[in-house]
């Protein structure tokens, strides 16, 4: 049986997706441009009043907002995402060959970002006041200023241009043929800059969690009773201090997983990586609305599941929450 709190957050839950599909849906049609000058192509303003109607009516168009908006409920429930105006393709499939290289980018740059700054984090909370935290700290919080897309096109002016060890664009080498390892490596190649920008920018949210939690850890009584016992520095790090903070940074982890999935847009984009990201802004440059629309959809979902997931985690993990 469902508890009243269970019940409560998932109705809250339910109550922010269907604000976000109502957004979804109203977003791509307020934006300024003719549609139609993409489904019929350069040739539209040579339509004539009737043939114009007959476009608008084949992809659904013609008929009022709240009509539309009952027909876009109505395919989100039973599965059907629509059918791209520029690429002439049903949504569901791009999304399938899209969201593998999405799912990588972000999940390797989690991946990686966790555990630096986990490490980091928890280093310069031991050495607390010492010249090494300071730097860190700053490094950090410089870090976090920059722009994902200066960012990304600094490595590839540094790596692809200058150095030339690693590919600018694409996830594969076009009619390269290869097979197995080499398939491997070619796909990890145009991976590593992208999955380096996202994870310099995942680093200092998750360093400084980890450090202001380890801080107040540190300042904990059992802590001292630890060090009283003559437990050795390193024992008290690792198993006592470190250990239990911790558990806030897998709340936050498990947070930026779901924005993660956001934050490909711009670094797909700058490296022409075919994720999701890069459908997103060829769907808002062609004035693609199904597109559009199932991509934020994607997002959302996304967001919110690793929400959800935070909240499942965080009672399991924190005992203290778990009372309460």
């Amino acid at each position: 049986m469902t508890s009243p709190s269970v019940a409560g957050r998932l109705a809250q839950y339910g109550l922010v997706l269907v604000f976000a599909i109502t957004l979804n849906f109203l977003l791509p049609r307020l934006m300024p441009g003719n549609p139609l000058l993409l489904i019929a192509g350069a040739d539209v303003g040579q339509l004539t009043d009737e043939e114009r109607q007959a476009v608008l009516e084949r992809v659904g168009l013609d008929q009022p907002l709240g009509e539309q908006f009952v027909i876009y409920l109505r395919d989100i429930a039973t599965g059907d995402l629509g059918y791209s105006y520029r690429q002439k393709r049903p949504i569901v499939t791009l999304i399938a060959e899209r969201l593998p290289w999405t799912l990588l980018l972000a999940g390797a740059s989690i991946l990686l970002s966790a555990v630096i700054g986990v490490v980091l984090g928890a280093l310069a909370a031991w050495r607390r006041g010492r010249r090494t935290d300071l730097s860190s700290l700053t490094s950090m919080i410089v870090l976090d200023a920059l722009p994902s897309f200066w960012l990304g096109m600094l490595f590839i002016s540094v790596f692809a241009v200058e150095l030339g060890v690693l590919p600018s664009y694409g996830a594969v080498t076009p009619a390269s043929g290869y097979q197995g390892f080499d398939a491997f490596m070619d796909v990890t190649r145009h991976a590593v800059l992208p999955v380096l920008t996202l994870t310099i920018l995942s680093v200092p949210g998750i360093y400084l969690t980890m450090r202001y939690s380890m801080l107040g850890v540190l300042g904990e009584d059992f802590i001292r009773t630890a060090r009283a016992k003559g437990l050795p520095e390193r024992t008290v790090a690792l198993r006592h201090a470190a250990r239990n903070a911790i558990i806030p940074v897998v709340t936050v982890v498990a947070l930026r997983l779901g924005f993660a999935f956001g934050g490909t847009v711009v670094v797909e984009t700058v490296f022409s990586y075919p994720g999701l990201g890069r459908l997103i802004f060829e769907a808002v440059s062609g004035r693609d609305y199904p597109v559009m629309q199932a991509t934020f959809l994607v997002f959302t979902v996304a967001v919110l599941l690793c929400n959800l997931l935070a909240d499942v985690l965080y009672p399991r993990l924190d005992p203290r929450a778990r009372d309460s």
